[in-house]
């Protein structure tokens, strides 16, 4: 039953994303949220903020579950995001062009809600989509 619960805590992720509704972040996400992502500040209202600047960057973004993998108070998935470059992102100006990629996310679940965050994301390949060199943009 537990699995069931987690899986229908990435649910809820998945439709807040699609949603661009992050007035449900406590659907599924705790007060306390600690993410290990260096852009993404702890706390719900971080999340939540992160995602309102997605969304302005991106307004048709879209995500899809490829594979949810539940273990205990542990879940892990494949997810694949896409959407339209049409606002700031990262100090990038809006290019139009389309952007896609995939993250590694795992969660750790406490008290029924989605607490500490870890993910996995290619930053570089997502910036060569825009046509800009991340690593410039780090001043690498």
């Amino acid at each position: 039953m537990a699995a069931d619960n987690h899986r229908a805590l990435v649910q809820a992720f998945v439709d807040m994303v699609n949603s661009h509704d992050v007035s449900t972040i406590g659907e599924h996400t705790a007060p306390g949220h600690i993410d290990h992502n260096p852009v993404v500040a702890d706390g719900i209202e971080a999340n939540a903020a992160f995602f309102q600047q997605i969304f302005q960057a991106f307004p048709d973004v879209r995500v899809v579950a490829h594979d949810v993998l539940v273990d205990g108070d542990r879940i892990a998935g494949r997810f694949e995001y896409s959407g339209t470059h049409q606002g700031t992102f990262f100090g990038v100006e809006a290019t139009g062009r389309t952007l896609s990629f995939q993250s590694i996310d795992i969660w750790r679940v406490q008290d029924g809600l989605l607490a500490e965050h870890w993910d996995q994301l290619d930053m570089a390949g997502m910036f060569r989509q825009l046509g800009v060199d991340f690593y410039a943009l780090q001043g690498a």
